[in-house]
């Protein structure tokens, strides 16, 4: 169970999503053009002695109480569970020194009060109709639904245009891998699409987060797209980089969507050989297609070194391995080979 604490700005954006109670109150302040602080309850509100004036409610949460009392000037504090109004037309005055970007008085407070109590905090803005989201030193501007959904609909689009790369990029590299005429820039390739997508798919997680319900449709379409990608690189590093997964992962995650978009540095960073060089996989993602275990993956990989070593074996060199299960093993890979160079897609 996640406590209070350890909330994060994620975890309250879910609560201001469409047809939830509290993002009806936000979306009649801002029809009827009324601006307002709400403010989660903390400890440190009171020990710190942020929370000063205002009148104590200590009533049952809902939307229609909550929008009528905002009609006031003052911040509204409702509990952490959101199941009641604790006080209302409350004055904050949190430490002035506490840096904050914002300009109008309402605003300043409420990203103060959010640093300094380390709690959940919503502007609305009176003239702006905006609605600004403060948890801690996080900031988020909430969007409306119509936005999002654009926005959502063409990063679905590019998805899609690099999800179909991606699969391209396997299904060439799968012949390519059983006549042994692999190079570096072949598998730079797949490395590329397949980070791009997971790069650009969590940038739009809080879109779908923020949508609630509404969104319901295009994350089936969001999580079909992803579908596989994430293990696709996994086997992809497993075969080729010359550095561990995990250093692998660590140099993907810190380039840009521009810095993916150079293969040679991918080849430096991950192969450490040349766009033009040969190479021939491990076997890891051949072999994770057959019906072998992870156990028994690792010491077949370890014992032949790479694709074509297997290849070139027979059934007797997989019997210290998979003793009684070697013959069939070994005609499950023919086979398998066989139907990727007659044109099965393989991922």
């Amino acid at each position: 169970m996640v406590t209070e604490k350890e909330k994060t700005l994620l975890d309250f954006i879910k609560l201001v999503s469409p047809g939830k109670p509290l993002r009806d109150v936000i979306d009649d302040l801002i029809r009827s053009g009324l601006g307002a602080m709400i403010i989660f309850d903390a400890p440190t509100l009171h020990s710190e002695n942020i929370l000063e004036g205002g009148f104590r409610i200590n009533s049952r949460f809902t939307s229609q109480k909550l929008f009528e009392l905002c009609k006031m000037d003052g911040a509204i504090i409702v509990s952490p569970d959101l199941k009641r109004i604790l006080f209302a037309n409350a004055l904050m005055n949190p430490n002035a020194s506490l840096y904050t970007a914002e300009t109008g008085t309402r605003h300043k407070a409420a990203e103060r009060t959010a640093k300094q109590a380390n709690t959940f905090v919503i502007a609305v803005s009176e003239r702006k109709k905006k609605v600004t989201l403060y948890h801690g030193e996080s900031r988020y501007f909430l969007k409306e639904t119509e936005e999002i959904l654009r926005d959502l609909s063409s990063t679905l689009q590019v998805l899609e245009k690099q999800r179909e790369l991606l699969d391209a990029n396997i299904t060439d590299l799968n012949v390519l891998e059983m006549s042994d005429l692999v190079s570096v820039s072949d598998v730079c390739k797949v490395i590329q699409r397949a980070e791009m997508i997971l790069k650009i798919s969590d940038s739009v997680k809080i879109n779908f987060t923020e949508l609630g319900r509404e969104g319901n449709v295009m994350y089936m379409r969001y999580k079909e797209l992803l579908k596989g990608v994430w293990d696709i690189e996994k086997e992809i590093l497993r075969d080729y980089a010359h550095i561990s997964l995990k250093k692998s992962r660590t140099i993907l995650a810190n380039l840009t969507l521009e810095g993916l978009l150079d293969t040679d540095s991918i080849a430096r960073l991950i192969i450490e050989k040349s766009p033009e060089s040969s190479l021939s996989p491990r076997g890891f993602r051949f072999l994770s297609h057959l019906s072998l275990s992870e156990k028994e993956v690792s010491p077949i990989v370890k014992k032949f070194g790479n694709l074509k070593a297997l290849f070139d074996s027979d059934s007797v060199g997989l019997e210290p391995i998979l003793k009684n299960r070697a013959s069939t093993t070994y005609e499950e890979i023919r086979s398998l080979r066989e139907q990727v160079l007659s044109g099965k897609v393989v991922s």
